[in-house]
């Protein structure tokens, strides 16, 4: 017998969706099947972020601090501008129409910069100008917050300083809180995450320069669903897990009577999925002896 020597077997969504009608016992036919099936898909999706499945959209962000800022995006908020050479990162810009105002973390080119999460939204065309340096210029649009909002949490991170890295803690919201000075300025050895629909990242103490790097590891969200032609955004060892969900998620709308075991099978493959997407690093554990003297 000759194997196939294919190792690319990729489902699209439109096969997705008629792998699970089938499990219901049902037939695959309609545009609004395709439709309500995707939207399902889309809702699963959402669910495996909340259950921590999705590994493999874990990306590192590099982020160069600046001096005075502590609260970060997380991820990247660029903007086109003019120019801007004659901005100063860490000042405030203002939209000269909108109002609108941000702080600039760095400048990648001569043309573009990135910053803190704006107050609101700029106008396109409008003249941004510096607090600080008082250097004007155009910005060509509102910059986008989508590479933001598809974070869906921090898992860890660092601060590296002339090549040395310094790992730093991630504290609560009631923690951060409790910091009595958060001016305080040095080299970051904490961090909080404020969760929000635009989340930010809040270290301290204050940076204390604008050359040191924040790099953390990030959760963002699985591509979605968008048409049927679309391939999945998944590993090849978590299609069993995605069809089965499917096929679960339609059945609570087409197929009652075939929930349970179908829910069954779904929390069976979800279980198998979610412990092999786990680190597999070697786990050393050292005893604490302690010695109590003995008194004569």
């Amino acid at each position: 017998m000759t194997v196939s020597g294919s190792k690319n077997f990729e489902p699209d969504v439109a096969e997705y969706v008629e792998e699970a009608f089938e499990r219901c016992g049902l037939e695959f036919r309609t545009g609004y099947d395709s439709r309500t099936a995707r939207r399902s898909l889309n809702f699963l999706f959402a669910d495996w972020a909340n259950r921590g499945l999705n590994r493999w959209t874990i990306e590192q962000v590099t982020q160069t601090v600046a001096s005075g800022i502590s609260e970060y995006p997380v991820g990247t908020i660029t903007a086109t501008v003019g120019a801007s050479g004659s901005l100063t990162i860490g000042e405030t810009i203002t939209g000269g129409t909108s109002s609108v105002t941000a702080s600039v973390l760095t400048k990648p080119t001569s043309t573009t910069v990135t910053l803190t999460v704006p107050s609101g939204t700029f106008t396109s065309g409008e003249t941004i100008t510096g607090g600080t340096s008082g250097a004007s210029t155009t910005i060509s649009a509102s910059p986008s917050l989508v590479d933001t909002q598809s974070t869906v949490d921090i898992l860890s991170g660092v601060v590296r300083r002339s090549s040395s890295d310094l790992s730093v803690t991630r504290i609560s919201r009631d923690d951060y809180l409790s910091i009595s000075v958060k001016s305080t300025t040095g080299r970051p050895t904490q961090f909080y995450v404020n969760r929000q629909i635009t989340p930010v990242v809040q270290v301290w103490p204050t940076p204390e320069n604008s050359t040191d790097i924040f790099i953390y590891d990030r959760l963002v969200r699985i591509d979605d669903a968008d048409t049927a032609t679309n391939t999945v955004d998944v590993p090849f060892r978590f299609y069993p897990c995605l069809a089965a969900g499917l096929a679960y998620y339609i059945a609570l709308k087409r197929a009652p009577e075939r929930v349970q075991i179908l829910k069954g099978l779904y929390e069976e493959e979800f279980t198998r999925a979610a412990e092999e997407d786990r680190d597999k690093a070697s786990l050393s554990l050292v005893p604490s002896y302690t010695f109590v003297s003995a008194v004569s």
